[in-house]
């Protein structure tokens, strides 16, 4: 039985969905909580999501919950038994227990069970194969909950079994690695072994599965441990990373994106040397525009946009921020900062409001300049004055610079 203070924690937040496990128990079936969530609530963290497992089949829980007047969510997951019900605003997902029969490395063909022992014997690492009743009581046959307080990461039976039923896992192992783990280094030779001799899955997994997990990685605890072994694992080239990664550099960076919450693809482009490494990262996993042009700008700014020496070391950025064209350019800036590791100018630049340029075209025609090309040269010019003062000069200053321009006619200086 979990400690009373878990429970207290547990029927507060839980207390409305009562009406689950009494439309459950009404039909004899069991239900409890599955996986990730009770490996958060045993580490005293609240759930992101909470999914429960069951012995009802997806089909009687379609039928229990249509007479309850309880709405069903689509039915992607029926196939491998899991049903969605909406209520009280919240999605949930139920599950019933399965057996994988027949796995390629990816998917699996699965059996209903009414097994408990079974179904967590399917799952990929014991601190995630943990279920919780609603009633606080511990299902735990693996030794999760021992796993999980002496901070250790193992998975479920043999390592290379439960990698070959899904290659993902073992990006999973090195994202709880990271989460759970207190220290690098404490691994299994054994499940060492496994990761290396069964790499080669990962190039039939999709770059999309591989980038979420690999985000994970990159912002969690260990990351130079656990890259570094990705690389002596033979991980690293089915994964999409460049062959010859820049470790050292990302070292570096990790150290200096330390509590600046960096953006996974910042930590990630420090690995990366040339514009065609983004580009081959791009191919193989499918990253977002945003994420692309991200490690492209890094990649080439990070070495030539740097702060000034002297009392204003941001106005390099602020520069480049004020001569841009693109939208995105502030956030980059910030992740360039972030990258290496200008704590103080990032705290500056995050509180720096972008200054309008005072000065129109409809001023200078005002002001007697009718022609186009003149109009643009001039705004340019001033764009430049307005630069030098640290944008500080207003819009009769600015006009008053006009007299130092040589194309303006003679009547204006």
């Amino acid at each position: 039985m979990v400690d009373s203070v878990f429970c207290f924690y547990f029927r507060r937040c839980f207390m409305i969905f009562l009406f689950f496990p009494e439309l459950f128990e009404k039909k004899n079936y069991d239900l409890r909580i599955a996986g990730g969530a009770v490996r958060d609530l045993l580490s005293g963290m609240k759930p992101e999501d909470v999914d429960f497992a069951t012995t009802a089949t997806p089909a009687e829980m379609k039928e229990m919950f249509t007479s309850a007047g309880v709405r069903l969510i689509n039915n992607k997951g029926e196939k491998h038994g899991t049903i969605t019900a909406r209520l009280h605003e919240q999605n949930f997902e139920i599950t019933t227990l399965r057996i994988d029969v027949v796995t390629d490395g990816r998917h699996a063909e699965v059996e209903f069970t009414t097994d408990w022992e079974k179904d967590a014997e399917r799952r990929d690492l014991t601190v995630n194969s943990m279920f919780l009743g609603l009633d606080g009581m511990l299902y735990d046959f693996f030794n999760g909950y021992e796993d999980l307080k002496n901070r250790k990461i193992r998975f479920v039976g043999q390592a290379s079994e439960r990698i070959q039923e899904d290659y993902l896992r073992i990006l999973r192992y090195f994202r709880f690695y990271g989460r759970i783990v207190e220290k690098p280094g404490d691994h299994e030779p054994s499940t060492l072994q496994a990761i290396k001799e069964n790499a080669k899955g990962l190039a039939g997994i999709s770059g999309e599965r591989i980038w979420v997990e690999l985000k994970k990685i990159l912002l969690g605890n260990h990351v130079n441990h656990l890259v570094r072994l990705m690389y002596e694992l033979d991980v690293a080239q089915y994964i999409g990373l460049p062959l010859n990664g820049s470790l050292e550099e990302f070292d570096s960076v990790t150290k200096n994106v330390q509590n600046l919450c960096p953006k996974p693809m910042t930590v990630l482009t420090s690995l990366l040397k040339v514009k065609d490494d983004v580009i081959n990262l791009d191919l193989r996993l499918k990253i977002s525009k945003e994420e692309k042009n991200l490690g492209l700008f890094i990649v080439k700014h990070r070495q030539d946009l740097t702060k000034a020496m002297g009392p204003e070391p941001l106005k390099p950025y602020q520069d480049f921020i004020m001569d841009s064209r693109e939208a995105n350019t502030n956030s980059r800036i910030c992740e360039l900062l972030k990258y290496q590791g200008e704590e103080h100018l990032l705290r500056e630049m995050q509180q720096w409001t972008v200054p309008s340029f005072p000065v129109s075209g409809h001023d200078l025609r005002k002001m007697g300049i009718s022609s186009g090309k003149e109009i643009g040269t001039a705004l340019q010019q001033l764009r430049d004055e307005w630069k030098k003062s640290g944008y500080h000069m207003d819009k009769e200053e600015l006009l008053s610079c006009l007299k130092k321009l040589t194309f303006v006619p003679k009547e204006l200086r």
